[in-house]
């Protein structure tokens, strides 16, 4: 008796619908969980590219500042009205970005 002969029609079949299925599953995974994840990713880094030096911005922990330097991954913000509250941050932590008017 080979292989064959004991699985018959039926064991291929059951072994093609159980590959159509993960199949169907890892797409529905990518198309509800990873493709909206790289979307984000993608407007985050497009808003991170319009950062300028005097633009204010949102922190992810919910402080308010204004942008006073930047650097490769680092942007010094300085926090309230006291000037001497500079803090270092690493850009992925701006959530939003208001452009300074250039009306002045």
């Amino acid at each position: 008796m080979n292989l064959v002969t004991v699985l018959g029609t039926g064991g291929t079949q059951s072994l093609l619908s159980i590959v159509v299925v993960y199949a169907v599953v890892i797409g529905v995974f990518w198309f509800f969980a990873i493709r909206p994840q790289k979307k984000q990713q993608k407007e985050h880094t497009a808003l991170i590219t319009t950062l300028e030096v005097g633009d204010s911005i949102l922190t992810t922990s919910g402080f308010f500042g204004v942008v006073i330097d930047i650097m490769e991954e680092v942007v010094i913000v300085e926090f309230g009205n006291n000037k001497n509250c500079r803090i270092p941050m690493k850009k992925d932590n701006i959530v939003e970005i208001d452009k300074q008017s250039s009306e002045k």
